[in-house]
């Protein structure tokens, strides 16, 4: 086995087990037992449009698979701003992706944790909070709240591991589409978009 590959796979067992750490001391905040793959983080970074002159919102990520994704499809660090609510996947993706305006704070209190940022304006969300492991009251909050930062038709992009959208439909106050289902992830990944109706 060539150095490279030994220094890759060392790399891809140190990330599985912090987020294999991460996930047994805080469960409700993962929502899976093993990081997102790197095509479902390429997939739900395709709806970022890297020429709109906004930053891009990313909401829990972990160990910073989709933050890459986000990063490769042309985003600059500095119009990234990314909220993970653990302190240790925090401290790990500070060190990993400089340049990135990392907050450590809660995605359910975003005015709050966003403080100077709260009145910002973004090109989308990608998020990877998982939502089915909190009451349907704040999932609908919760992407209400994304969907006002953001311009109209623009997307939030939702990662689940349910067969239905994490979200009840509202279709007076947004519209759910299916938009993949990424079997080469574990477990198998649905990715839905929130779309402001009017």
């Amino acid at each position: 086995m060539n150095f490279r590959l030994k220094e890759r796979l060392g790399k891809k067992f140190d990330e599985e087990i912090r987020f294999f750490k991460g996930w047994r001391n805080n469960m409700k905040a993962v929502g899976s037992i093993v990081p997102t793959s790197g095509i479902t983080a390429r997939r739900m970074a395709s709806v970022v449009n890297p020429h709109s002159g906004l930053p891009v919102l990313e909401l829990g990520p972990g160990t910073g698979v989709i933050t890459k994704a986000i990063l490769q499809k042309g985003v600059q660090p500095q119009n990234l701003v990314s909220v993970e609510f653990s302190t240790d996947f925090f401290q790990h993706l500070v060190k990993t992706y400089p340049g990135v305006d990392f907050i450590n704070g809660d995605a359910f209190n975003l005015d709050k944790t966003l403080g100077a940022r709260s009145e910002q304006t973004f090109d989308s969300v990608i998020s990877a909070v998982p939502l089915l492991n909190f009451p349907m009251h704040m999932r609908v909050s919760l992407i209400e709240d994304l969907l006002s930062r953001i311009p109209v038709g623009r997307p939030v992009v939702q990662i689940s591991y349910g067969p239905l959208s994490p979200v009840v439909a509202m279709p007076d106050r947004y519209q759910i589409s299916h938009y993949d289902f990424v079997v080469r992830n574990i477990p198998p990944a649905q990715l839905w978009v929130y779309r402001k109706t009017h």
